[in-house]
């Protein structure tokens, strides 16, 4: 089932009388359960199609199914109940407040919308099990590491049970090691989960977590490739 498709996306960007193409001409189709890794050079437009796709900007032309819905005639307050229900976002940089609880970090998007966070007690647990930080729910991000905050975040992004959770080079951040620890993390919601999964990623080892790969150069995709299964990364 298709949960995210791009329709001749154009994405224009326009300094003074300077006009800069983007986007040109996108097509895309993104399945339940796809992992799916976004990849090409610096000024590619890796990071505006991820924007468009998860409806946090708006295509100069053309237009973005989530699922039967029209991302570009859906107003405000209900992209952002969808962004809140069916979307989630990792970013490069973590977003915690700082004087919050580990736990209180996931569950405030459910008490920003007005939610019980009781009802959600049990999610929360198991999310803190898979992320591997149920000891340290009573922390604050101060006292983890980089890569235990980038954990944090990701548990942020899943309490809300989302259909997709794009990923902005979620370890840019972080070194090798944990970076490694947190694509197997990626790898682990992916399948334990079946969340589609959409990164942003410079990184040919990240990429092969996944289970395609979308190359973008200058603009336009090139190739869109299955990882194959002698390529692609176990946890």
């Amino acid at each position: 089932m298709k949960v995210i498709e791009a329709i001749n996306l154009n994405k224009k960007f326009i300094n003074g009388k300077e006009e800069t193409h983007v986007l040109k001409d996108i097509n895309l189709s993104i399945h339940q359960g796809e992992f799916v890794s976004i990849m090409g050079p610096s000024g590619s437009g890796k990071s505006t199609l991820l924007y468009l796709l998860g409806g946090l900007d708006a295509p100069t032309s053309g237009s973005v199914m989530l699922e039967d819905t029209d991302l570009s005639k859906v107003k405000q307050k209900q992209m952002s109940k969808l962004r809140r229900s069916k979307i989630g976002f990792v970013f490069q940089f973590y977003n915690l407040v700082p004087n919050l609880s580990v736990e209180d970090n996931i569950l405030l998007p459910i008490i920003l919308d007005g939610e019980n966070p009781k009802k959600y007690e049990a999610a929360l647990t198991d999310i803190l099990e898979t992320i591997g930080l149920t000891d340290k729910r009573k922390l604050t991000p101060r006292e983890l590491s980089g890569g235990q905050q980038q954990r944090v975040a990701i548990a942020r992004a899943l309490v809300f049970d989302p259909d997709i959770i794009f990923l902005d080079e979620p370890i840019g951040n972080l070194d090798s090691k944990t970076g490694k620890e947190i694509m197997q993390l990626f790898q682990t919601i992916n399948l334990k989960y079946n969340k589609t999964l959409v990164q942003v990623t410079h990184s040919a080892k990240s990429a092969k977590y996944g289970t395609s790969i979308v190359r973008l150069v200058d603009g336009q995709i090139v190739e869109h490739i299955d990882v194959c299964e002698e390529e692609s990364i176990t946890a």
